[in-house]
C-alpha cells in the first residue's frame, strides 16, 4: 500500500530520534483534533550561525484556496531563504504564504514548507503560530514523552516519513568499500565516508564471492545506527535489458525478463526491507540509473538512438519494471525512493527535459505505482558534472553572445547540477509530484580540483574562450562519462545543502571503475564500451570527441586503484 511522504500524520505525531528537532505541544488537556489548525515546527539542522526548519501545517477548519502562516521570534533569527512557501520577515515577525501550486488546503489537509535562517545566541522555538489569523495549537513539546518513552501519539522510529530522511541522521558506511579505501595510500582520509551499496544483480542480494549480502549490510547498519537515525543507501540496478545505450554496465537479464526481475530481484529485496527488525532504519533507494532517461533520448528519432533502447521502449519493460519497484518498495514505510534523472548535460535541454518529466510522471502513476511512492529524484549518479560552476552562469553574455551559444554549453538551459536539480524539481511538482519531494546530487567524483581548476572567469575575447576558461568541469565533452582523466572527489556527503536538495551523496563509490578500457571476458553480463577506451575518437553522444577515459581500467564496479588515487589528489574541496 502506498503512502504519502508528507502525510497528515506528520503533523500529528513526533518523529522520534531526529536530532536537532524542536517540537511544541498543545496546552495540557487540550484536544488536538478540536484545534482549528496544528503546526509542526522542526529544526532539522542547526550550526553555530544558522539552521534549517521544516514546518507542517494541518487545517482542521473550512477548506482554503490560499493560506498564510505567521509567527514571531524572540531572538535575532533572520530567514534567508525558503521553499514550498513565500517566506518573508519584518523585524521579528515572519509570514509564510502559499505558492501558486500549493494554495489549496482542504479540511483535514496538510501542507509542508521549509526555510533556512541565521541566528546567534539562542534559537528558541516560536511560542505561537497563526493560520490566516487564527491561533493554532501545535503538537509535541514538554509533555511529549520523547523517543525513549513513546506515548500514544508518538509512533517511534517506525512512524511517518521524515520530510528529508538525511536530516538529523547518520549515513551508512559500507565496510567493504571502507576497507578498500583504507588500504590505499592516504585512503584513510575518506574511508569513513558513507557510500551506496549497489545491488547490480540477483546474486548481490545474498552476497557475491563471499562478500556481504543485503541482510549483512542491514545488520551492520543497525550496529552503526546506535540510538539515533541512520540512512542506508541502496542502488536498485538490474532492469531487463539494462543500460541500453552503453555496454559497460549491461546486466544479466534479457529484454524480456520482466517476470524474473519482479520475482527474483525486487520481491526478495522488498521482503528483506520489510522485516520488522529493520523498521528503524531509513532506507534510501536509487531507482535504476540511466533507464528512463535512455527512453527519452536514445529510443528513436535521434542520432543517439540504439536498437537496444528502441526494444526497451517498445516492450515497455523499463517502465513496467521501474513502476513495480516503486510500488513494492514504496509500500514499506521506512523506504524513500529516489528516481534517477540523468544529469544536466543529458536532460538539460528543453527538448529533453519536458519529455523526461512526462516520462517520470507516467512511470510514477501506472502499473500500480503512485507519486506517493516517490520521495524524490537523484541527478549526476556516477557522473562528473559539478554541483556548481562558480565562475560563470547560464545568463552570462560575452560581446553580445549568450554563453548558451558556446560549444560547451551548446544551448543547454543549465551549466551545473544544482541549478538543474532545482529546475527539474519545480517542473516535477508542477507535473503532479508531491511538493515535498527532494533532490539528491551524487558528488562522489565531480570536484575537479587540482592545478587545472580555474580560479576565476575566463577571458572575454569570445564566448568559447570565456566558458572554457571559466568552467571547473575539465572534461573534453560533457557527454564523456567513463573513468574521466583529471576528475576529483567532490563535496562530502551533506544533508540539506540547499533549498530543495535533500543531500549531497556518494552513490558511486570512489575507486570503482565505470567500465573496462579493453574487452574483458566475464560472467557479470558486462560488455566492452568504446567510451571507456582512451584511444577511441567518440560518437554522436559526445560530439565525436576523444573519450578522456583513463587507461588500464577494470570491469565496471571493480576496484581501480589509479582512479582512486587521482580522485583523492584532485579532490575539491581539497582533502585535509
Amino acid at each position: 500500500m502506498s503512502r504519502t511522504r508528507m502525510s497528515l500524520l506528520a503533523a500529528l505525531a513526533v518523529l522520534a530520534g531526529t536530532s536537532g528537532t524542536a517540537i511544541l505541544t498543545a496546552p495540557a488537556g487540550a484536544a488536538v483534533s478540536a484545534a482549528p489548525c496544528t503546526v509542526d515546527y522542526k529544526v532539522q539542522n542547526q550550526w553555530d550561525t544558522g539552521f534549517t526548519t521544516a514546518v507542517t501545517v494541518t487545517n482542521n477548519s473550512a477548506s482554503k484556496s490560499s493560506w498564510s502562516v505567521k509567527w514571531s521570534y524572540g531572538g535575532n533569527q533572520k530567514v534567508t531563504n525558503g521553499w514550498n512557501a513565500k517566506v518573508s520577515q519584518s523585524g521579528t515577525s515572519v509570514t509564510a504564504a502559499n505558492e501558486s501550486y500549493n494554495g489549496t488546503l482542504a479540511t483535514g489537509g496538510s501542507v509542508s514548507f521549509g526555510f533556512q535562517a541565521s541566528y546567534s545566541g539562542t534559537n528558541a522555538v516560536p511560542a505561537t503560530f497563526t493560520l490566516d489569523g487564527v491561533t493554532c495549537n501545535v503538537d509535541g513539546g514538554p509533555t511529549d514523552p520523547g523517543p525513549t518513552d513513546p506515548g500514544p501519539t508518538d509512533p517511534g522510529p517506525t512512524g511517518p516519513q521524515a520530510a528529508n530522511p538525511y536530516s538529523g541522521a547518520k549515513v551508512y558506511v559500507n565496510p567493504e568499500w571502507s576497507a578498500k579505501a583504507a588500504a590505499e595510500p592516504g585512503g584513510s582520509k575518506i574511508a569513513n565516508q558513507p557510500t551506496a551499496v549497489w545491488l547490480d544483480r540477483i546474486a548481490a542480494i545474498n552476497g557475491v564471492n563471499g562478500g556481504m549480502g543485503l541482510r549483512a549490510h542491514l545488520d551492520e547498519a543497525l550496529k552503526q545506527k546506535g540510538s539515533g537515525d541512520l540512512v542506508v543507501q541502496l542502488v536498485i540496478y538490474d532492469l531487463p535489458g539494462r543500460d541500453c545505450a552503453a555496454l559497460a554496465s549491461n546486466g544479466e537479464l534479457g529484454p524480456g525478463d520482466l517476470d524474473k526481475y519482479k520475482s527474483q530481484y525486487i520481491d526478495p529485496i522488498a521482503s528483506l526491507l520489510s522485516e520488522s527488525k529493520y523498521a528503524g532504519l531509513r532506507i534510501a533507494t536509487v531507482i535504476e540509473p540511466d533507464s528512463l532517461p535512455n527512453l527519452v533520448t536514445n529510443a528513436g528519432g535521434t542520432p543517439t538512438t540504439t536498437d537496444a533502447c528502441v526494444t526497451m521502449k517498445s516492450n515497455g519493460n523499463y517502465e513496467k519494471g521501474v513502476s513495480y519497484a516503486l510500488d513494492k518498495l514504496g509500500a514499506i514505510p521506512n523506504v524513500y525512493n529516489y528516481i534517477d534523472a540523468g544529469h544536466h548535460g543529458w536532460l538539460g535541454w528543453d527538448s529533453n527535459l519536458g519529455p523526461s518529466v512526462q516520462e517520470f510522471a507516467k512511470v510514477a502513476t501506472t502499473n500500480g505505482a503512485s507519486v506517493n511512492d516517490v520521495a524524490g529524484f537523484i541527478v549526476n549518479t556516477a557522473n562528473y558534472s559539478p554541483a556548481k560552476e562558480p565562475n560563470f552562469k547560464v545568463t552570462d553574455s560575452v560581446n553580445g553572445q549568450t554563453v548558451r551559444q558556446s560549444k560547451w554549453v551548446d544551448w543547454n538551459q543549465y551549466v551545473d547540477e544544482q541549478s538543474f536539480a532545482v529546475g527539474l524539481r519545480d517542473k516535477l511538482v508542477a507535473a503532479g509530484f508531491n511538493s515535498g519531494i527532494g533532490m539528491l546530487i551524487d558528488t562522489s567524483r565531480n570536484g575537479w580540483g587540482g592545478s587545472a581548476r580555474p580560479t576565476g572567469p575566463g577571458p572575454l575575447t569570445s564566448v568559447d574562450a570565456y566558458v572554457d576558461g571559466s568552467r571547473v568541469d575539465r572534461r573534453i565533452h560533457a557527454g564523456n562519462w567513463c573513468n574521466q582523466s583529471g576528475a576529483g572527489i567532490g563535496e562530502r556527503p551533506t544533508a540539506a545543502p540547499a533549498a530543495g536538495i535533500d543531500a549531497y551523496v556518494w552513490v558511486k563509490p570512489p575507486g570503482e571503475s565505470d567500465g573496462a578500457s579493453a574487452a574483458v571476458p566475464n560472467d557479470e553480463g558486462k560488455g566492452f564500451d568504446r567510451m571507456c577506451d582512451p584511444t577511441y575518437g567518440g560518437n554522436a553522444r559526445n560530439g565525436n570527441n576523444p573519450t578522456g577515459s583513463l587507461p588500464n581500467a577494470p570491469l565496471a564496479g571493480h576496484w581501480f586503484s589509479a582512479q582512486f588515487q587521482q580522485l583523492m589528489q584532485n579532490a575539491y574541496p581539497p582533502l585535509p
